[in-house]
């Protein structure tokens, strides 16, 4: 069948394909689907990307294919993978439930039936929504950027595209499908996955496949494992006392439990320890719990009368760069990296100190992106708490230099005795999410504790902070990369020119397909996709478009192999 498949390669590389995937990529980007508080109107912007790919669907020619729209099934806020949409919960609100959140949205579903329609054959899948902000697509060339190009809007035209070029090979072969083909257009995988819980949870729906591939940015690499990811959320109110500076303790304990479940975490697949501990949001400041945060800024406030750190300016700036050498040792100089795609440094600088009506403003500078690429990028508030921590070590000498009482503030935070912030933590195979999640608010107790030491209180931390996951929660997974699916999807890459290194290892990563690995034992799951980690949640969003059509190539090949050729059924995750 390889011969027969040429043609396919042929119209993958034609540029006449290439502007295709361009206009409908672009066409899809142009709709914001970050999630919102407003359940009406994030519906429309859903219906409208899915009459999009409807549209586009009804103009590929799959005799017998079907467009489906999927409700969220009732029973998923039942279960242990179930994330609460937080988006829809007013400020200091609950959020919706599940019947109030999903009413009148779904998925969207696109299923060919084989020859024979018992025949479980393959999956694919692919999610519609973004994180904030948005950013308007745009064309540059060979690239395509702006929100969702490459998470996750770029791999679902993928899908499209080899959707497109299957029925084209069909359609000139008469070759027919053996198996069922199932492809997925699901919401919500950014804040939990409960598109993707609905689908994995309907047995009818299960049924149709034995393998099923979600796409996400992998820069086209296949993975048959995923490192989990669990969220946090730390609030708490103490009247009296400065919780910015608590956080920066807190921060400094939860980044040392991070490093410590890192060394902890050897699994044959992961041999790169792929564990990542990013904080995101924290006051006013962030957008995501999985963004890292690229800019945050506090004050240095002189309280007495006769108080003037501007006085103190060249100890301020000692002690700045004492706290900065320190994240700097920990997590590298991104002053001295430069960014792959524009040449200049991931990071121009740092820090910006200024003079203010009350002190000083420092202002800390980071690159921002999604927290699998923490390691690559510069995490603002992780730095910033490192200064912060500094600075109160060093109150006793800054008060002597100002003459009077001296204390740091979150900027646009209007109590400093309120904490909240939100992040993540990234864990492989090896760990449990109970576990996690149990260290983890050790960690936020002990850094509170420390820090109510050295300002003289006696209160439990356990009395005025709380920390919840009630956002993403997942487990990870480890499947097997000598399965007939994986086998099946190397020698589609293979013969697309998609380059791989083996053996095949796990995903730095978190994401729909660990639902389906956990809920669907009995298929083969694995993750891949065009684009670029890197590019994710970041503002400089982008994919390429030959990267695109050569992932359209593979995707058609893939079809063929699991659904024409039938080669075996998918045997059950080890």
């Amino acid at each position: 069948m390889s011969d027969e498949t040429e043609m396919i390669g042929r119209q993958a590389g034609s540029d006449e394909f290439r502007e295709w995937l361009a206009g409908v990529l672009t066409d899809l980007c142009s709709v914001d689907t970050a999630p919102g508080s407003d359940v009406a109107a994030t519906a429309r912007r859903e219906d409208e990307v899915f009459r999009r790919i409807e549209a586009e669907l009804a103009t590929i020619d799959h005799p017998g294919g079907r467009s489906v729209r999927a409700s969220i099934r009732d029973d998923i806020s039942g279960h242990p993978f179930y994330s609460q949409p937080y988006y829809t919960a007013p400020e200091g609100g609950a959020p919706l439930s599940a019947a109030e959140a999903y009413a009148g949205r779904g998925n969207l579903l696109f299923m060919v039936d084989g020859a024979d329609r018992t025949a479980r054959g393959l999956a694919l899948n692919a999610h519609i929504d973004v994180v904030r902000p948005y950013i308007a697509p745009s064309r540059d060339g060979d690239m395509i950027r702006g929100r969702g190009s490459c998470d996750d809007k770029g791999p679902l035209t993928a899908i499209l595209g080899a959707l497109r070029l299957v029925a084209q090979w069909r359609r000139k072969t008469g070759n027919e499908p053996q198996a069922n083909l199932t492809a997925m257009f699901v919401i919500d995988e950014e804040m939990g996955g409960n598109g993707s819980l609905s689908l994995a949870l309907d047995p009818a729906v299960g049924r149709r496949y034995d393998a099923i591939l979600v796409l996400e940015c992998t820069d086209g690499t296949l993975h048959p494992a995923n490192r989990g990811a669990v969220w946090y959320r730390v609030e708490g109110s103490l009247p009296g006392a400065n919780l910015f500076e608590a956080a920066a303790f807190i921060i400094g304990e939860m980044e040392r439990e991070g490093r410590a479940i890192k060394s902890e975490s050897r699994h044959p697949l992961f041999a790169h320890r792929p564990v990542q501990t990013c904080h995101g949001i924290i006051g006013g400041w962030g957008e995501h719990p999985s963004r890292i945060n690229g800019r945050v800024a506090f004050e240095i406030d002189a309280q007495g009368a006769s108080a003037d750190p501007q006085a103190a300016g060249d100890l301020v700036t000692d002690v700045l760069e004492s706290g900065l050498a320190e994240y700097v040792g920990l997590y590298g100089d991104k002053t001295q990296v430069l960014d792959t795609e524009t040449g200049a440094p991931k990071v121009a600088r740092h820090y910006e100190l200024e003079a203010t009506s009350e002190g000083l403003r420092v202002t800390v500078h980071g690159s921002t992106g999604h927290m699998g690429s923490i390691l690559q990028n510069d995490g603002a508030i992780t730095k910033a708490a490192a200064m912060v921590r500094a600075l109160v070590a060093s109150r006793s000498a800054l008060e002597a230099a100002c003459d009077g009482p001296v204390s740091f503030a979150l900027c646009d935070w209007c109590d400093q005795s309120r904490l909240s912030m939100e992040g993540g933590q990234g864990f492989l195979p090896t760990h449990e999410l109970p576990e996690v999640q149990r260290r983890l608010e050790a960690a936020v107790m002990r850094g509170a504790a420390q820090y109510l030491r050295l300002t003289g209180r006696t209160e439990a931390p356990e009395a005025f902070l709380t920390v919840t996951y009630d956002k993403l929660h997942n487990a990870a997974f480890a499947g097997d990369p000598a399965s007939p699916a994986a086998l099946d999807a190397m020698e589609a890459a293979r013969q697309a020119g998609i380059g791989h290194s083996e053996p095949l290892r796990g995903w730095d990563v978190s994401c729909d397909a660990r639902i389906f690995a956990h809920c669907r034992p009995d298929a083969a799951t694995l993750t891949g996709g065009p684009g670029k980690l890197i590019h994710a949640h970041s503002d400089a969003e982008q994919i390429s478009l030959g990267d695109l059509a050569r992932y359209a190539e593979f995707l058609a090949r893939y079809i063929i192999l699991r659904t024409y050729a039938r080669r075996g059924p998918a045997p059950t995750r080890k």
